[in-house]
Parts: structure tokens; sequence; C-alpha cells
């Protein structure tokens, strides 16, 4: 049998830095990962069931549960571990469809070509089903 708590607020143990619950479930990151663009295999992830490697520096990411819709917000980070400046922000992120069970994004250096990375990192923000 399932059991159910019930709170309103949250406070640390030192019964101070209270947060309502509805930040909690509203702000956390609904289904986020960590791959190798050269591959599939998660590093780790949260309500992510795989990935896809479309092609170059094109992938997609399936979630196990499902959004409400298709309005959430995504931001990716993406990273060369190789080269004289390794960074995520040196890169940029085309994202190509939005659907409530994944999404699909290529991967470019400076905005030009795609290219595969040794990290791939989707964050999604919105409302499960």
């Amino acid at each position: 049998m399932a059991s159910e708590l019930r709170v309103n607020t949250l406070k640390d143990a030192a019964g101070a830095n209270s947060i309502a619950t509805s930040f909690v479930a509203g702000g956390s990151a609904k289904a986020w990962s960590n791959y190798s663009g050269s591959g599939t295999t998660f590093l780790d992830s949260f309500n992510c069931a795989s990935a896809v490697d479309n092609g170059t520096g094109d992938y997609s990411v399936n979630y196990t549960s499902s959004l409400v819709n298709d309005d959430y917000s995504v931001s990716v980070g993406i990273r060369l571990d190789s080269g004289a400046n390794p960074a995520y922000n040196s890169r940029s992120v085309e994202l190509k469809t939005f659907a409530t069970g994944s999404i699909r994004y290529v991967g470019q250096v400076g905005g030009g070509s795609a290219s595969d990375y040794d990290h791939t990192c989707p964050q999604i923000h919105g409302d499960l089903a």
C-alpha cells in the first residue's frame, strides 16, 4: 500500500530556510541527462528512457514519463573535452522538435556545421502529464 505525505512548506533541520512545496515541484527539472554524443548510453539521467543518434550532432532524447504539453522549457549544454578551449558555452544548439515525450536538437560548433560532442546534457522544465 502506498503512503502519502501532505505538507505545504518544507524547512531545514533548524526550522529555517522554508520553501513552499509548489516551488519544489514546479521548479525542479522534470527530465535531464548526460551522455556522449558518439554513443547513446547515459552517463547519468533522470526521467530519460533513451537517447537516439540521428546523425552527426543530431540527437533525440525520449522521456520515461511524458510532459503535459510541448510548451516546456529546454536548455542544452554540449561539450568537447578536446581542443584548446573545451567548454559548454562555446557551442550552440539548434532545437529541432519539442514533443510531449521527447526532444530533438543539433549541436553545432559556433553556429556552423553539426558535430558530435563528448557530453550532451539537456535539461527539461515543465509539467509532467
